[in-house]
């Protein structure tokens, strides 16, 4: 499923993909999450392995296509943190588009993938030190302050943390259609709507949301409250 318009009307300048790498450990499901270094894009957050596509990696196909996503995703993963995939290992879930104000506006393929039986070797010049973490160790992390991550990684954070193992995960991940994130912030940024929520469309600020009017407030809801620690994350279809 391709996305043609971001939600402000706006060309994005590239592609990029992502893989949520999972694997079971003592304390049940865990992702691989990296903190990238102090400068340059994410500066600080702690990062799902991924990256640009390249020309190399379209191969004949177009740049902002599945295919190749799927071999950049390979590629920034062997790149960053050591580990090798194929591209039939990826299970492909959900396509970002970067809302009105982002610098970088890279439209983002999300892949999960079973972990390989390998040692992780950082790219020092890309991450910092990475971490195995369940789903809820990281949401805790970040809602205590600890940890920096952006809305794509909390929110896929958010959908696994109830998940039992890897098989549950990807299968969980697979069981829908891909899922299009075309989002906007409201005019102070403390609140991410998606096209799904009624407020996508306006900028009445009488309609901006507060955490406690719940989600079976009147309308649809699809939207990420950051205004205060832990964020609230309404989604209510």
């Amino acid at each position: 499923m391709q996305v043609d318009v971001d939600s402000d009307g706006q060309p994005t300048v590239g592609s990029a993909a992502t893989v949520v790498i999972l694997r079971e450990g003592a304390r049940g499901l865990e992702v691989l999450l990296g903190e990238r270094n102090h400068r340059g894009s994410f500066a600080g957050a702690w990062v799902f392995p991924g990256g640009a596509v390249d020309e190399a990696d379209a191969a004949g196909d177009p740049v902002d296509s599945s295919p190749a996503a799927r071999r950049a995703a390979v590629r920034e993963t062997l790149e960053e943190v050591g580990l090798e995939l194929g591209v039939d290992d990826l299970v492909e879930f959900a396509l970002w588009s970067p809302p009105k104000g982002v610098p970088k506006r890279m439209r983002t393929r999300f892949f999960a993938a079973r972990a390989p039986e390998a040692e992780v070797r950082l790219a020092t010049d890309e991450l910092i030190q990475a971490e195995w973490l369940t789903p809820t160790e990281a949401l805790e992390h970040h809602a205590d302050g600890a940890m920096t991550l952006f809305p794509p990684t909390w929110v896929t954070l958010h959908e696994l943390r109830d998940a039992a193992d890897v098989d549950a995960a990807l299968a969980q991940l697979d069981a829908h259609e891909l899922r299009a994130y075309v989002g906007r912030f409201d005019d102070d940024r403390t609140t991410l709507y998606w096209q799904e929520d009624e407020h996508f469309h306006t900028d009445d600020r009488e309609h901006r949301a507060v955490p406690d009017d719940g989600p079976d407030a009147d309308g649809p809801r699809h939207r990420l409250m950051m205004d205060r620690l832990p964020w609230v994350y309404l989604h209510s279809f």
